[in-house]
């Protein structure tokens, strides 16, 4: 069971972050020995429901190693049942105290979304999932892509908080579920409340 409180494991992942935009990585968190000591168990600080953008790995963004952060992923990190059991196992199973949703700027999902693609088969259920948020979005003026992005991370914070498992946690100081966005250009994760 992981030791830090949510407090401590955002701001660990904080400065993770603060190491990667200055190209300072911690040592020791990805070699061999660290593989052999997390293959007796895992004991992450945090869950990142983070976008597949190959361009967004939330170990390296937030400078973490093996075993540091459970990862969820995926297009335009929407929730489904898969998504949201894999979250729950990690909040009741190993006890992890964080939950971060990772969005980014210039997400292809939301773009598609925005640009309102007609796509067919699977990739249409993430664009389904975007949509309210895109329309949410078109109210608040200005950039649709940014302000889309930033919207569909507190629809999702608020969505894992109405969660039946882990909203009570939520609500009784056991979890902290957050919202942030990764600048690509700029690597610079911000909180988004």
């Amino acid at each position: 069971m992981t030791t830090m409180t949510a407090e401590q494991a955002l701001s660990e992942l904080l400065s993770g972050n603060l190491r990667f935009i200055g190209g300072q990585y911690a040592d020791g968190r990805r070699n061999a020995a660290r593989r052999v000591e997390v293959a007796a168990g895992q004991h992450p600080c945090a869950v990142v429901l983070g976008c597949s953008d190959s361009r967004v790995p939330p170990e390296v963004v937030f400078d973490q190693g093996l075993g540091d952060l459970f990862v969820v992923r995926q297009a335009g990190h929407t929730v489904g049942g898969l998504a949201m059991g894999s979250i729950i196992y990690a909040v009741e199973h190993l006890h992890v105290p964080l939950i971060v949703v990772l969005g980014h700027s210039k997400c292809g999902a939301i773009a598609a979304a925005a640009e309102g693609h007609n796509v067919t088969g699977s990739h249409r259920k993430v664009i389904e999932a975007l949509k309210p948020s895109v329309d949410q979005a078109r109210a608040h003026g200005g950039d649709l892509l940014d302000a889309a992005v930033r919207v569909h991370i507190q629809r999702t914070v608020a969505l894992l908080k109405a969660d039946a498992v882990l909203g009570p946690l939520e609500k009784g100081g056991m979890l902290k579920i957050t919202g942030a966005r990764y600048d690509l250009e700029t690597g610079v994760v911000t909180l988004v409340p």
